[in-house]
């Protein structure tokens, strides 16, 4: 995330005055792009958590969640860390010696309620340090009346059916078939699923980066040769960013699109009628999942452990992740909050995506180097899929750097 330290104070309800120690509370703030206010979700929850811990005083820095990353570093390395921050990593930290584990922070009955692959996800060398905070994973979204329009009958189940169903799009005048989000803002998410779909991925059984694998290298030509070729991505092709993806899914441009869960009440709100089905394998049934998570990370510097460990418990009650999650369009990340929004009928659009949840694999967020691998992909990914790309060339020169920067630093 991008450029400068600049925060906005936002203090809890309680006087901080009265309490014996104030813990200063770093979190993004999505401004309008979620059904409701993230900051509104922290002041109500700092505001309960004074009221039954007169103790403790919580300090909120909702910070723009463009900047989000940028600024807990730079606070970080400035000696001027907070107790808890949410970011979009924490190996970085983790090897500087800067953060609490898990088990120093959290009771046992709160680690044991995360999701198990949300927890192994922000583990390092099996010592958790990244607490899941809002997690996601996508599905395969289409639009109901462009599909009907181009006679489509069912949603595609492979990647041929993905191709099929492009092509009458395309002949049926939908502007972009499929919305290849390849494009610098999140092209690690979209590669990912399709190298999942194939079988590869970003790292191997040993935990090396394996980005050039014959899997990945197959997977990516398979989806140049197959979409982005015959023009079945719309103007954009591959350098397509997510945020115009979702405004051409609800503005009924895009007839399918890889998307997380947040594009739904984008879409009822513009009354799109759509549906949504797994990502298929490239040969048929189900991928494994992508998974993206936020996290939150407690820094040893203030030695506010106790204090931040009885935040965190209460933060991570069933009803405040379930309330989370349902407003912000993401996913409950412990397993009591998963059921009860799965048995709740409110949440029924979102049922789908909890159901896939425990199935997901996330980017290595717990190698140290990733940061530097990732804005390779983000950089480099849609010149391999363009049509006078090189999927292999390129897959080969990012394995070249992902190994330089291991041996680096991780």
């Amino acid at each position: 995330m991008a450029l400068a330290l600049t925060l906005t104070a936002c203090g809890g309800a309680g006087p901080e005055g009265d309490a014996d120690v104030t813990l200063d509370l770093v979190v993004a703030d999505y401004g309008h792009r979620t059904a409701r206010s993230s900051t509104d979700y922290w002041k109500r929850v700092i505001d309960a958590f004074e009221k039954r811990h007169p103790d403790i005083a919580v300090h909120l820095d909702p910070v723009p969640y463009t900047r989000l990353d940028k600024t807990v570093a730079a606070r970080a390395a400035d000696g001027d860390a907070p107790d808890i921050a949410q970011s979009g990593s924490f190996a970085p930290y983790v090897a500087k010696g800067q953060l609490y584990s898990a088990d120093e922070t959290l009771s046992i009955g709160t680690q044991a309620d995360f999701v198990p692959a949300l927890a192994r996800a922000g583990e390092i060398s099996h010592v958790q340090y990244g607490m899941p905070f809002s997690s996601s994973t996508p599905r395969l979204f289409y639009n109901k009346k462009l599909f009907a329009r181009a006679g489509i009958k069912t949603p595609p189940a492979s990647w041929d059916g993905i191709e099929r169903a492009a092509a009458a799009l395309k002949a049926a005048g939908v502007r972009t078939p499929y919305a290849l989000q390849t494009g610098p803002e999140a092209a690690e998410d979209e590669t990912l699923s399709w190298l999942l779909g194939n079988n590869g991925g970003y790292v191997g059984m040993s935990g090396g980066y394996t980005l050039d694998s014959a899997e990945n290298t197959a997977a990516l030509k398979a989806v140049k040769d197959g979409l982005v070729t015959p023009g079945l991505t719309g103007p954009e092709g591959p350098a397509l960013n997510r945020t115009e993806a979702y405004r051409g899914f609800v503005t009924g441009k895009v007839g399918m699109v890889l998307a997380h869960p947040v594009l739904i009440p984008m879409a009822e709100a513009a009354h799109v009628p759509y549906g949504t089905v797994p990502f298929p394998g490239r040969a048929g049934g189900e991928a494994t999942p992508a998974g993206l998570s936020d996290w939150l990370v407690a820094f040893k510097q203030r030695h506010h452990a106790r204090q931040i460990g009885t935040f965190l418990d209460f933060l991570y009650s069933t009803d405040n992740a379930v309330h989370y999650a349902g407003g912000q369009g993401t996913l409950p990340v412990t397993v009591p909050a998963a059921r009860k929004m799965r048995a709740d009928a409110v949440y029924r659009p979102l049922w789908p995506f909890v159901d896939q949840l425990p199935k997901v694999q996330f980017q290595p967020m717990g190698r140290t180097s990733w940061p530097r691998v990732r804005a390779g992909l983000q950089e480099k990914i849609a010149g391999a899929l363009s049509r006078n790309g090189d999927p292999g060339a390129v897959l080969h020169g990012l394995q070249r750097e992902a190994d330089h920067h291991a041996a680096v630093v991780n």
